[in-house]
């Protein structure tokens, strides 16, 4: 009884290893893709001109390569991180500016229209 309840524990921390490198991998990949749009900028306008630099060098294909390890450098960075978070216990619902991943709506101020002060506390 002990050692099956043990064995049920350790898949469902398992488990919520595996959940939480993925809530990380697919978080920190749409933060890569959007805040990171100036970066992804400059990486693109290096790789060209590391592809015509290496075009002279290997003119069969500089830009295969370049672009390859542009792509592979972005996916594991991206992995490392997701990774690097998950073994430090750092999981997605702790993080304050992460309400959007898990459903908590922030809370909206209400509507105040110009003529409300003057009209709002009238009671008829």
């Amino acid at each position: 009884m002990v050692s099956a309840q043990s064995s049920n524990l350790g898949k469902t921390y398992s488990l919520l290893m595996i959940k939480s490198f993925l809530i990380w991998t697919f978080t920190l990949a749409v933060c890569l893709l959007v805040v990171g749009f100036p970066l992804v900028v400059l990486m693109a306008t290096v790789g060209c001109l590391l592809s015509i630099i290496l075009q002279s060098v290997m003119p069969v294909s500089a830009v295969l390569l370049v672009a390859g390890a542009l792509i592979m450098f972005n996916v594991m960075a991206v992995v490392l991180a997701a990774g690097v978070l998950t073994v430090k216990g750092v999981h997605p619902n702790e993080i304050k500016w992460l309400s959007w991943l898990h459903g908590e709506a922030d809370q909206m101020q209400a509507t105040v229209y110009a003529a409300c002060p003057l009209t709002c506390e009238i009671k008829i």
